[in-house]
């Protein structure tokens, strides 16, 4: 089960080369479920996802919950499976930024099509310590609930500006 929210960058944190990171590119194959392929740095995912609703999932302060399944690929799969995609291929640089309580804050710099695009995830051991979490004061605004904000979505889009403007 994955328990994270998303948030808009405010500005970005110091000294940003001091962090790992991963290169990352991803395509979906399918949404609802998402069924994803993603190549971080040298490794190989077919992911799986389902939204998991809470009963007050309207609340603003519910993080996002999904069930996910991750399975390694080899290269050869992966690249089989890169031409059958729906949409754009998400290329993106996620940097693994150490955070109070053990947490990390995985913060996406997109390139490509999506050039310019910066957004932060941050991954809950449970609800309740999402609910609790003080943002950084580098976090924007909380766009957990905001579907235009997903990878999917941005997989559909060939210029992110215009989600600024919607």
């Amino acid at each position: 089960m994955e328990i994270e929210r998303k948030y808009e960058i405010h500005k970005l944190p110091e000294k940003l080369s001091q962090y790992s990171y991963k290169n990352i590119e991803q395509g979906y194959l399918c949404h609802k479920p998402t069924i994803r392929i993603r190549k971080s740095n040298d490794q190989y995912i077919l992911t799986y996802k389902s939204k998991i609703l809470q009963k007050d999932q309207d609340a603003s302060d519910n993080p996002v919950i999904n069930d996910e399944v991750e399975l390694p690929l080899t290269e050869e799969a992966y690249l089989n499976l890169k031409k059958k995609i729906d949409g754009n291929m998400v290329y993106k640089t996620r940097y693994l930024i150490p955070l109070q309580d053990h947490l990390t804050a995985e913060l996406d710099v997109f390139r490509e099509q999506l050039s310019g695009l910066m957004m932060v995830e941050v991954e809950f051991p449970d609800v309740e310590a999402s609910k609790k979490f003080v943002p950084p004061d580098w976090f924007g605004k909380d766009v957990s609930g905001d579907n235009r904000f997903t990878n999917y979505y941005l997989s559909t889009i060939t210029d992110y500006k215009a989600l600024l403007t919607e």
